[in-house]
């Protein structure tokens, strides 16, 4: 439809008014219309008739306030958070989870058609988990104070940065709740006050924790607007003594006026720099600023995938575009002849070097760098021809550049690891063109809860 044909709204702002709705959009709001002109309501289900109110209208489309649902859909279930509505961490526990699975299914399916025009290409079914809930490994919570002056930790409403004050979060794993909230209460009793992001005044800005599960161990991170700890040793005994299965405490100074998390000072207050985990037969170490999936059972499951979608029989030559911390390369580098990585952050290439010592794999080469400047320097100078590439972009996909390099050095096969259907298939569009054919792709739902997937991607040279 032309700028010039979109109707006009035909609702006002605060208007009440009924619509069945039709879908979801990819931020799982549902989209209802009323005389052809759209609009998008949180927390309604396709098929359902509701009652809402209109929040906000634009020319071509506007936003309402979901207010009794009049005819209910099977797909709506309780939703057991208390602050679900408030926070915007999940969007999708109204909706039972074969729903979600079925809703995450459509995304890639539509994405693949609307965006990649790839209407033959083979989607299999979301892959989902036993138990979708407790999955997260990694807690960042941000830190405010209460009306009464003490500490709270939550996670912001949506849309805001005011701190919904929170007992737990029940997709985090409950090592990660605990240890929040007692670091939390051990703060309060040290005296450290919360950062605020108006003044830029106070000390303790978030809470970070990861835990790893294969071995139990914990780290703790603190991000502060400063350097001095109030009464440092005596906190880190606080700490060690009162936080279970504690192996690391960590202290990152951020005194930016920023919303950006991390500043750039990092420094081990007590433990190790690491933790580790393992994933299926492969150990990692991890810091506080790796990047590191969150959900390591679907870990492996996509991982698991993207080996298969390799096809390796031991004699390949692989490259691993966007390689982070070498969690694919390591997997890889077990049926490989020879992988190489590639990642732009240097900190990461030194953890993929550190991973694959600790692994005792001497086939793998790391470099930092350019995926797009790399690869051509590596065909180049080893004269290598790799049978397979796989990537896994940030969410804005892959450079074009990188896209030309690949089709440049044109492996046999090629696996696209994904987290945004909409930039996979725009990149899966630009491969096609270039002579590749999408044989199947595997979504594999990482984020329960959440309108978030991932994507393994298949494509074998024409």
């Amino acid at each position: 439809m032309s700028k010039q044909n979109k109707p006009e709204a035909p609702v006002e702002k605060n208007e009440l008014i009924e619509t069945t709705i039709e879908d979801l959009t990819h931020e799982g709001h549902g989209v209802g219309r009323v005389e052809g002109y759209a609009l998008f309501i949180p927390y309604a289900l396709p098929g359902e008739r509701i009652q809402a109110k209109v929040i906000k209208t634009k020319k071509g489309y506007g936003f309402g306030k979901l207010i009794t649902v009049l005819e209910e859909s099977s797909e709506r279930t309780e939703k057991p958070c208390p602050i679900y509505v408030k926070c915007g961490g999940c969007q999708l526990q109204h909706m039972t989870y074969e729903a979600q699975l079925h809703y995450k299914h459509k995304q890639v399916k539509d994405a693949f058609e609307r965006i990649g025009g790839l209407n033959e290409a083979v989607v299999r079914d979301t892959i989902g988990m036993e138990d979708p809930w407790r999955y997260r490994n990694k807690a960042q919570v941000p830190i405010g104070v209460k009306e009464d002056g003490r500490l709270k930790a939550g996670f912001y409403q949506k849309r805001t940065h005011n701190i919904i004050d929170m007992d737990e979060c029940i997709i985090q794993q409950k090592e990660n709740d605990g240890a929040v909230q007692q670091v939390k209460d051990i703060a309060s009793r040290f005296g450290m006050s919360a950062y605020d992001e108006e003044s830029g005044r106070g000390f303790l800005r978030h809470v970070v924790t990861r835990y790893a599960p294969t071995t139990g161990q914990l780290m703790i991170v603190v991000i502060t607007n400063g350097k001095k700890i109030p009464d440092e040793q005596a906190f880190i005994e606080a700490v060690r003594n009162e936080v279970k299965d504690t192996a690391s405490i960590v202290q990152n100074v951020n005194t930016k006026r920023t919303n950006v998390i991390f500043g750039e000072k990092t420094k081990t207050l007590w433990g190790e720099d690491y933790i580790y985990d393992h994933i299926g037969g492969v150990k990692f170490a991890i810091s506080a600023r790796s990047f590191y999936q969150v959900n390591p059972v679907q870990t492996k499951t996509l991982y698991d995938k993207a080996l298969e979608y390799a096809d390796l029989r031991g004699h390949e030559t692989v490259i691993d575009a966007y390689c982070g911390i070498g969690t694919i390369s390591l997997f890889l580098a077990e049926k490989a002849r020879q992988v190489y990585g590639v990642e732009v952050v240097p900190q990461a290439v030194s953890d993929a070097k550190r991973n694959a010592q600790l692994n005792h794999f001497d086939n793998v080469t790391f470099a930092a760098g350019k995926a797009e400047e790399v690869m051509p320097w590596w065909v180049k100078a080893n004269d290598l021809r790799p049978d397979v590439v796989v990537v896994d972009p940030p969410r804005k996909g892959c450079d074009e550049q990188l896209l030309d390099t690949m089709l440049e050095v044109a492996p046999e096969r090629i696996v696209y690891v994904s987290c945004n259907p909409a930039t996979l298939a725009r990149d899966l569009k630009h491969l096609v063109e270039g002579g590749y054919e999408v044989v199947e792709a595997q979504p594999v739902d990482m984020f329960p809860q959440t309108t978030h997937v991932e994507v393994a991607t298949k494509l074998v040279k024409k």
